[in-house]
Formats: structure tokens, C-alpha cells, sequence
């Protein structure tokens, strides 16, 4: 007697997602912890010096928290309205901040009341920084204004009315301690020197910028405002080297990484964008929650923290790399005692004993086995198998089918079956590799429920979901016709046609016309 082959199911190649050395690396981080701010987070920002503590800037607070603590190790809170833009000092000791009152506050991170406080705007102050000699801050708000303040004396040095519009973002150059850079919601970014009475250069974004980025190099500027995230040649007098647009909504914050080789968006689309600062092409991606509005990068790349317009502040820690413990290795039997009688030949007198494979069949094919084709057809219609691996489905179906008991399966179902059987049709009939069979399982189920059409409003309405289905499919296959014509026209007129002349021959009287090729 013959053994019982199982079902054969043929497996379709799958384009398996590429994956790089970005993508192991990016994926590298814990599952990430949640902490509920009290409002909006609108800023984000690292101490520079270990162990790298930051600064979360919600509502009219400012939360310093430890790179592994849930709660806030200190709050500055001496703020009567919202406060803006908290930034660590190089040196990690001090932190300013702007506020909605107008003021900027400088505070010592070890204190809890402010050491300076400067007034001179007259709205919101959305920027505040410190330039890299330590001693001055810069700072934008609302009345259109960019001040430079000096910490020793607490005095306005400068004042630059340039901007027409909010400004609402800035940073300051590493290499030059007298350059900062500003942007506006008049589309604008300017830098400035504070050598100079009035801007040194202005960049045109075309959309309001949200945030602005100088490389460590300060020879490269990264806007990003609207949709669109630009890179500037600052050497080259600003020209644009690159407009990225790879977001769906709008870009609100930038970051680079440690070794900026990698540049990190955010964006109210939910998303996080990675790029290499080389091709500056997408190397991978994080999804959240929620609109983002600020994005920060700890300097050894250990912790991503990233605040969203819901006040939840999502925390990612680098998962730490698996040491190999030296454990006690068991003594294993010596080499020979593997390759004994490997190589023995048998006797002509030796008889032979072959251990029979054990095959393991599934419930659907154990069911076949047994003649069962109304129950393997059930057991394939289980919501893991059709839902995940429709592929066994259709395979169960095109082996009745080859039995001939296909059409007995599917008769006497009730409408909760005929329900299943109609909504994976309907569903999978378009994949090309299930057309053929599913369209002939759709053509038995049709003359078998015939009669009973108009019986039940669930197994109508399935029927005419199925032929919405083909009919969509059905179009587009025309669609796809008219297509191919159109390509074979041009590419029919691409073709290279060899070229003739006319070559007259008088020799007896007649003028005869010759195709004559040119290349002979």
C-alpha cells in the first residue's frame, strides 16, 4: 500500500526587507519608557559633560532628569508663564531658558534660583543659547528681535531687528565664538556676527522655519521648516546642496548624532527620519504615538529622547552589548569517539537496517488521509491559517479540486461558513498566484448557493463585495492593457529603421525604382 504524500504548498519567493548595518544599529535600542510631562515638550537638551543628565523644558517648568531615572532629579519652576528652550552651558553648569513673560533666565545647575535675569523683549522668547566663548547668550522672541547679552554684567551687548516674523528657532557656531544663527517664521535664516551691526548673511527657506542645525564644522547649515529639511553650503555664501522632503507633515526639530555622520528629523507625522549626511538618503526610521516637537541625542549615542505634543516623554535606551560569560566547559567525549565507524564498509554477508523517517502530518492532512474533505476544508478556514498563511488554504483547495471532492467540501455550509469562504475569496481572488483556483472555488460556491440568494443579507452582501472585487480587477487589467500598448507604440517608434534611397536605373529606357540599403 502506497504511503500518504502531504499537501504540497507552494511557496512564493518573498522580498525580504534589506537590512543594513542602519537598520541593526537604529534597532538596537530597549523598548522605550514613557513619562508624562505636565504640558507640550518643546525642548530637549543633553548635558555635554557626563553623566549626561538632560533638560526637558514643558509648560512652566524644567525637569533635569539622570539618564536612567524616571523622575526628575531637579525642577526649575520659578517661572509664571511657559517657559521656552532650556540649553546646557559646554561646560554642563549652567542652563538658560526663555520664557512667555519676555524674560531670559541663566541658572546654576546645582542652585535652584536664577543667578541672571535679563529683560529687553517684549514678547515671548522662544531661543536662548550660549555662544562658545561662555560668556554671551543670544537669544529670539516674538517682538521679531535677536539679542546678544553679555552673563557677567547682565546687559544687552546687541540688538538686530531684522527678522519680520517670530523667531523662533537658533543655534551657535562651535568654531567662531562671535557667529550665531537664527530662523524665522518669515521663511528666512540669518547669521550673524557679533562684530557687526547688522546680519552677515540671510538664507531664503521658503517656508517658516521651525529649527536650524550647524554641523560641528560650522561649514554646513540644516533648516528645516514645512515639509522640507535643506542643506546649506555657509562657506559658499548659503547655496543649497540638498531639499529633503521625505516627511509628511511639518519638520519641527533637528539633531546629529556623536559623530555626525547620521542627521535625525522629527516631524508632526509621527515620524523620526534618519539620513546619512553623506548620500543624504533615509537609512532608517522611528515611528510614535504622537505629533513630535523635539528630539534630543545623548553625546555617546547611548539615549534617544523624544518629547511629543501629548506632554508624554518617550525615552529609548542603547540595549548594552552581551559579554560572554566563561563558564566551565563540560568535557566533551574525544574525536575518535565520533568518527568510529564512519568509515566501515558493510559485508556482502552484513544485513543492512535503515531507520524509517517519522513524518509528522498536520490536522488538514491528517484528515485527507482519512477521506475527511469537508473537515480539511475547515480546518484551513481557521482564522491562523487563512489570515497568515493563506497559501495552505488555497493549496488544501487546489487538492480537492484534483480529488474531485471540492465541490461536496464546500456544499452544505451554513451562512456563517459561506460567510468565511466568501470573505477570503473576495479578499485574496486578486493575488495572482490564487486567481486560478479561487475564481473556480467562487464558480462552484455560485451555482452551489444559487437558490439561496436573497436569503441572507450577510452572505448578499458578501456576493456582491466579491464582484465589486473582480470588477476593480477586472479595470485595472484593462488599465494595464492600454499601458502595454502604449509602451509597444513608443517603444516601436524607438526602434531604429534602416535607412533607403532611391536608385534610378536608365538603362533601358525604364526608370526602376531600387531599395538599396546604405550600409552596403
Amino acid at each position: 500500500m502506497a504511503t500518504y504524500k502531504p499537501v504540497v504548498v507552494q511557496a512564493a519567493p518573498r522580498l525580504g526587507e534589506r537590512i543594513t548595518q542602519d537598520t541593526v544599529y537604529w534597532r538596537g535600542y530597549k523598548t522605550p519608557v514613557q513619562i508624562k510631562e505636565f504640558g507640550a515638550v518643546n525642548k530637549i537638551d543633553f548635558s555635554p559633560v557626563p553623566p549626561y543628565n538632560y533638560a526637558v523644558t514643558a509648560s512652566s517648568r524644567i525637569h533635569i532628569y539622570g539618564r536612567y531615572s524616571q523622575e526628575p532629579i531637579k525642577t526649575f519652576s520659578r517661572f509664571k508663564d511657559a517657559a521656552y528652550c532650556a540649553t546646557y552651558r559646554e561646560d554642563g553648569n549652567l542652563l538658560v531658558a526663555g520664557s512667555e513673560e519676555g524674560s531670559i533666565r541663566l541658572f546654576d545647575v546645582s542652585g535652584k534660583a536664577p543667578l541672571r535675569q535679563f529683560d529687553g523683549h517684549t514678547k515671548a522668547v522662544h531661543v536662548a543659547g550660549f555662544l562658545s566663548d561662555k560668556y554671551r547668550i543670544f537669544s529670539g522672541g516674538d517682538d521679531y528681535s535677536s539679542n546678544l547679552w553679555d552673563i557677567p554684567s547682565a546687559t544687552e551687548i546687541v540688538s538686530y531687528s531684522e527678522h519680520t516674523d517670530y523667531v523662533r528657532c537658533g543655534c551657535a557656531s562651535k568654531v567662531n565664538a562671535d557667529v550665531f544663527i537664527t530662523g524665522s517664521y518669515d521663511h528666512t535664516v540669518k547669521l550673524f556676527d557679533a562684530r557687526t551691526k547688522s546680519s552677515v548673511m540671510t538664507i531664503e527657506h521658503g517656508q517658516p522655519v521651525e529649527s536650524v542645525l550647524l554641523f560641528p564644522s560650522g561649514g554646513l547649515l540644516v533648516s528645516a521648516g514645512g515639509r522640507y529639511v535643506k542643506v546649506w553650503d555657509v562657506l559658499k555664501g548659503g547655496q543649497l546642496l540638498v531639499s529633503l522632503k521625505n516627511h509628511h507633515k511639518t519638520v519641527t526639530c533637528l539633531c546629529l548624532n556623536s559623530s555626525g555622520q547620521r542627521l535625525l528629523s522629527g516631524s508632526l507625522d509621527r515620524h523620526v527620519k534618519i539620513y546619512s549626511t553623506t548620500s543624504y538618503k533615509v537609512v532608517h526610521s522611528f515611528n510614535y504615538a504622537t505629533s513630535i516637537l523635539s528630539l534630543a541625542l545623548s553625546p555617546e549615542d547611548e539615549t534617544i529622547v523624544v518629547g511629543m505634543t501629548n506632554g508624554v516623554l518617550n525615552v529609548k535606551h542603547r540595549k548594552p552589548e552581551e559579554r560572554k560569560e566563561k563558564t566551565q566547559k563540560r568535557r566533551q567525549p574525544a574525536y575518535k569517539t565520533y568518527v568510529k565507524g564512519r568509515t566501515y564498509m558493510p559485508k556482502q554477508e552484513d544485513f543492512c537496517v535503515s531507520k524509517p523517517v517519522k513524518r509528522v502530518l498536520r490536522k488538514y492532512d491528517k484528515l485527507l488521509k482519512s477521506f475527511q474533505s469537508s473537515k480539511a476544508l475547515d480546518a484551513v478556514l481557521e482564522p491562523s491559517i487563512r489570515l497568515h498563511t493563506p497559501e495552505v488554504t488555497v493549496a488544501v483547495m487546489q487538492e480537492l479540486h484534483r480529488r474531485g471532492t471540492l465541490r461536496s467540501a464546500l456544499a452544505g455550509r451554513d451562512e456563517k461558513q459561506v460567510n468565511i469562504l466568501l470573505t477570503f475569496i473576495a479578499r485574496r481572488v486578486i493575488e495572482p498566484r490564487f486567481t486560478p483556483m479561487l475564481v473556480t472555488v467562487a464558480d462552484i460556491i455560485a451555482d452551489i448557493y444559487q437558490p439561496v440568494v436573497g436569503q441572507s443579507a450577510i452572505v448578499d452582501r458578501q456576493f456582491l463585495r466579491l464582484q465589486e472585487a473582480i470588477g476593480k480587477e477586472i479595470d485595472y487589467q484593462g488599465e494595464l492593457l492600454e499601458v502595454l500598448g502604449m509602451m509597444d507604440t513608443l517603444f516601436a517608434t524607438f526602434t531604429k529603421k534602416k535607412d533607403t534611397y532611391l536608385e534610378e536605373n536608365e538603362s533601358n529606357g525604364l526608370t526602376e525604382t531600387m531599395k538599396t540599403n546604405m550600409n552596403n
